[in-house]
């Protein structure tokens, strides 16, 4: 028998006689001997495994997914918009980001699940929460990530946003994370790739993720979406995050009033059973949750809007206003958070009211739910 001892005597490496591949025994601190095959025939291949399984038995608080390598309720390989994902989808994916959120609390947050796979964040408009919260969700699950800004790219030197994205889709990225300014961008190139797609925002269509996250936020905190009813209020019409809360909210049967000025409210909001009000007290009314909007200012065009401290006196939040919803309401917001304009500073910074920051927490687990989700699907 062919024998190899290394780690000090935590890593041993035999070969018997009558077999081709390596074996390995592994004896990691406070944790019980494991034995089994490392698969490989040569014996460098042999090494890399056994170390890489004593790496991972030593990680003092590993995290163990029972669902790796599951075959997926949600089984599309692109995650484009909620408006046509179904409530058996949706609630999928809520459950299964559950998983990630006791990674995320624990010491050491990382996972090997996405080992060697590929993801490109490419965003076309500014971003901090999104952009940064897809990339840590990918590292923690060990993916290779790379950032793209297309101020320092080949789109400068006047290449096309095409055949930017084309480009990088011939190197055999796994996942392409995309916002872009054009609505319905993801759609056209989801025909066209053959990796995976996040729609990151587009337009004023839809911001898939965000609306998740603000889903598993909601349930983290009030336990289901039954009997809620929430208000969301700004700048409707060139909100993606309102449209995509308002397709995914009324799957899971929550009652929602929309509150905004005439003239930020798109004609088409009445038909997708939505309450519509024009000041805060009738709109606020008995709701659970209050989900203010920022005003988009680099979409707004030739629309004639008040003065910011106008816009506040009539729809920013503030304690007068918030007395018009239930005595315990909670307030979220997708951010960036226009201090003084859609919200004020005693309400966005109340932990007991604000739900905004553990928005952000849950973003991290629902996106690396859904790498993990598209990337399975796509491997298979």
């Amino acid at each position: 028998m062919e024998n190899l001892i290394l780690h000090n005597g935590h890593i041993r490496i035999y070969k018997r006689k009558d077999s081709d591949y390596w074996q390995m025994k592994i004896k990691a601190p406070r944790k019980k001997a494991i034995r089994e095959s490392t698969g490989c025939k040569l014996i460098d291949e042999a090494k890399i495994v056994a170390f890489k399984k004593y790496n991972l038995l030593n990680s003092e608080n590993r995290f163990v997914s029972k669902l790796n390598n599951q075959v997926h309720n949600f089984q599309k390989t692109n995650l484009l918009g909620i408006k046509n994902m179904s409530k058996t989808n949706i609630e999928y994916i809520l459950k299964y980001s559950q998983q990630f959120i006791d990674l995320n609390n624990q010491i050491i947050k990382k996972n090997d699940m996405l080992f060697g796979k590929t993801i490109i964040n490419i965003f076309f408009e500014n971003s901090t929460r999104t952009r940064t919260s897809f990339e840590i969700a990918a590292k923690r699950l060990s993916a290779d990530i790379i950032n793209i800004s297309p101020g320092i790219s080949s789109i400068n030197k006047g290449e096309t946003f095409y055949d930017t994205i084309i480009t990088l889709n011939s190197m055999n990225p796994d996942l392409i994370v995309i916002r872009h300014s054009e609505s319905f961008i993801n759609e056209y190139l989801s025909n066209k790739l053959n990796c995976c797609i996040i729609n990151a925002g587009d337009g004023t269509n839809e911001h898939p993720t965000q609306a998740l996250l603000d889903a598993l936020t909601i349930k983290n905190t009030f336990g289901s979406f039954k009997n809620l009813k929430i208000a969301i209020c700004g700048d409707i019409l060139h909100s993606r995050v309102a449209k995509s809360n308002i397709f995914l909210l009324k799957k899971m049967g929550v009652k929602i009033n929309v509150i905004g000025p005439k003239f930020l409210i798109p004609k088409y909001l009445s038909k997708l059973g939505v309450s519509i009000h024009y000041d805060m007290k009738s709109g606020l009314k008995d709701c659970d949750i209050i989900m203010m909007l920022r005003i988009q200012k680099e979409r707004i065009l030739n629309i004639q809007i008040p003065s910011e401290k106008d816009y506040f006196n009539k729809y920013g939040l503030d304690i007068y206003k918030l007395k018009f919803a239930k005595k315990d309401a909670l307030i979220m917001h997708p951010g960036p958070i226009n201090r003084g304009v859609e919200i004020d500073n005693d309400i966005a910074d109340d932990l007991n009211r604000s739900l905004i920051l553990k928005q952000v927490n849950m973003g991290v687990a629902l996106r690396m739910a859904c790498l993990k989700i598209l990337i399975d699907n796509k491997d298979r």
